[in-house]
């Protein structure tokens, strides 16, 4: 299951966010996204953990204080897929 961990302290790391979750049970993967331009944290990530943790983990950790920040702790939502390409309108360009 993955789970969106969101109004975390921009000091958290990817080791931090794991530790807070493996309280609850096995983590398979834990990530702050990071701003590409700043390197620096956009706030929010993910965890991945079986089901019944992760609902054990929403329960528990939805308005959890972390650094005196109230946690946001909900199933993610998966979004839909983007196609790469640039533009166009999908009109055949002319020759």
């Amino acid at each position: 299951m993955k789970i969106y961990v969101g109004n975390l302290p921009w000091s958290t790391t990817d080791s931090d966010l794991e530790a807070l979750f493996a309280g609850i049970g096995p983590v398979d993967s834990a990530s702050v996204v990071m701003d590409r331009d700043t390197g620096r944290s956009r706030g929010f990530g993910f965890v991945e953990m079986s089901s019944a943790d992760g609902q054990k983990a929403i329960a528990e950790l939805n308005g959890h204080s972390l650094e005196s920040r109230a946690l946001r702790v909900n199933e993610a939502n998966s979004q839909p897929r983007r196609n790469g390409g640039g533009g166009g309108g999908g009109r055949p360009a002319r020759w």
